[in-house]
């Protein structure tokens, strides 16, 4: 059973979702916030396996109450799913720098919802290759390019490594990893481990922000 927190300022949103989800047979919703300081408080007293965030709430905002969650040892299971209704929003950005595990805009199917809930409460990243393209590239456009060389994230990599990185910022899973480089799927899957060992990231969406700040991917590339 996947324990599930809501977070988000707008009651009628979060009746629905609690309503929606709770006629799930591997879900069960074990609390909900209406505020992100509310939601870090209900997070450390009950350690949900997921959390629903929303980005914009009052007090400390979802990105904030996901930086908290994130650092505190204590909830270093805990994944965080954001949801937003804006497809093009540079705060997605800085909540997946933040540690979120994903996004989902609010306007998904059931089913949608419901998968994506599973798919980060068993360690995966939600990423929709072409949302997340649209949202990472309107966060870092505008700078000056990046010389993947020169970004502490990446100058230790190996040239197999940084392709697997870029790859990764592209959208591709490990599947289109291996046939994109033809190695195996397992072989992909260790890559994968290795950058998240490598670069200290949380997760898979860490390094698609990695890939894109370090430069190996470029906006509208």
């Amino acid at each position: 059973m996947i324990r599930l927190l809501i977070a988000d300022d707008q009651e009628l949103i979060r009746a629905g979702l609690r309503a929606l989800l709770s006629r799930t047979e591997d879900i069960e919703v074990v609390g909900d916030a209406a505020d992100g300081l509310a939601a870090v408080e209900q997070v450390r007293a009950i350690v949900p396996d997921v959390v629903l965030m929303d980005i914009r709430m009052p007090g400390i905002d979802g990105i904030e109450a996901t930086r908290r969650i994130v650092a505190d040892p204590a909830l270093a299971a805990v994944r965080v799913l954001v949801l937003t209704t804006f497809d093009t929003d540079d705060h997605v950005f800085d909540a997946l720098r933040a540690g979120a595990a994903g996004f989902l805009l609010k306007d998904a199917r059931p089913e949608e919802l419901r998968s994506a809930v599973r798919t980060v409460a068993d360690g995966g990243a939600l990423l929709a290759p072409a949302v997340t393209r649209r949202v990472v590239a309107a966060a870092v456009s505008g700078g000056p390019l990046k010389d993947p060389d020169d970004h502490p994230g990446s100058a230790s990599l190996t040239e197999r490594e940084r392709e697997v990185l870029t790859l990764i910022g592209q959208g591709l899973d490990n599947a289109g990893i291996a046939d994109q480089l033809v190695i195996s799927p397992a072989t992909a899957r260790t890559y994968v481990s290795r950058l998240l060992t490598k670069t200290h990231s949380r997760d898979r969406a860490q390094l698609v922000v990695l890939a894109y700040e370090s430069g190996l991917v470029r906006p509208g590339g």
